[in-house]
């Protein structure tokens, strides 16, 4: 099978060869280690190097979207952070407008993606943006002391993303396989907000977005850091067809607990520790954990780190047994696979 057919079954729920393998997206200072490691020049080659399935490929990676002319942060006060009525809000922030966004560099990108997997779409942070947009600590007092203010730049933000995904899926076509996006919604202990804030002011938005990949043939991968088990049923309620990164050692995000509650409702990718394992373990404890997770959260996983943005303290020793483990089928009797 092709990375882009693997994917996609081990999402569907098909059948597929093997367990996926994302290498994530490593930070830009970890990039110089794997070259120097594999002894090559490209991310893309140490992509294939490492025999990664899926391409993460966003619209507006480099565009600064709900962002005030200082850089907007989740402590402090943000532009919004004043307002009292939905009045307000215009006069507070030049919101952006869809007219303004270029899709060309992305679409090309998606074309060349060849037989990979391809993960697109606005990532949708609208959890964030809000924290962002307000300051985390008024953002959160607003959702019991004036939560109609909070409702209506909730729409503000999402009305945009809502928009400039149906522009950017419609034309990319069946060029995109997965809408891949992401709200980080828990703590290292617990959600940030209650469950029943959770219903309020994220869920009503969060359905919209994911029937409306759906509708234009996309699998749902959200990603969400933190102990999410809370919500995780709501979220394959309201249609998430794949869960990430699963980290690691967050409460209830154990490899052991989504299997019991979870496994067979909806694919897996991550899982893989990088909070300490994969940072202070050696490569055999690296490919001995991965094929531990294998055997809880397989068939539908995709091996992954449990946060995608690989630091620079990840020796690429680990990279590369995390990536052989995903890759080896030994309970079959298949060859081990090396990268190097």
């Amino acid at each position: 099978m092709t990375g882009r057919e693997r994917i996609r079954a081990i999402i569907s729920g098909r059948s597929a060869d093997r367990c996926g393998f994302w290498l994530g997206a490593p930070h830009e200072r970890s990039w110089p280690l794997y070259f120097r490691h594999f002894g090559v020049d490209t991310e893309e080659e140490v992509r294939e190097r490492l025999g990664d399935d899926f391409r993460w490929i966003r619209p507006a990676a480099c565009k600064p979207l709900f962002k005030s002319p200082a850089q907007i942060t989740h402590a402090g006060e943000g532009p919004l952070a004043r307002c009292r009525s939905v009045a307000d809000l215009d006069a507070a922030f030049d919101w952006p407008r869809p007219d303004q966004l270029d899709f060309g560099e992305a679409l090309q990108r998606l074309r060349q993606a060849g037989d990979h997997y391809r993960a697109s779409g606005f990532t949708v942070p609208f959890f964030h943006k809000l924290m962002s947009l307000f300051g985390m600590e008024t953002y959160l007092v607003n959702l019991y002391e004036n939560p109609e203010l909070v409702h209506a730049a909730t729409d503000r933000v999402c009305e945009f993303y809502y928009e400039a995904n149906q522009r950017f899926f419609s034309e990319a076509g069946d060029e995109v396989d997965g809408f891949f996006f992401g709200n980080d919604f828990g703590t290292q202990r617990a959600l940030l907000v209650s469950p029943e804030h959770m219903q309020e002011f994220v869920m009503p938005w969060f359905r919209r977005f994911t029937e409306q990949a759906h509708r234009h043939g996309c699998q749902v991968i959200l990603h969400s850091c933190g102990s999410i088990y809370g919500v995780i049923e709501d979220l394959i309620d309201a249609g998430v067809d794949c869960l990430h990164p699963l980290q690691a050692r967050a409460c209830g995000m154990d490899a052991e607990t989504l299997a019991r509650d979870f496994r067979g409702r909806v694919a897996f990718m991550g899982g893989i520790d990088t909070q300490h394992l994969l940072v202070r373990g050696n490569p055999e404890e690296v490919k001995a954990d991965v094929r531990r997770v294998k055997q809880l959260l397989g068939p539908r996983l995709i091996v992954s780190p449990s946060h995608e943005a690989l630091l620079p303290n990840v020796p690429p020793e680990n990279v590369a047994a995390m990536a052989e483990a995903a890759r080896t089928q030994t309970e079959n009797g298949e060859m081990a696979w090396n990268p190097g």
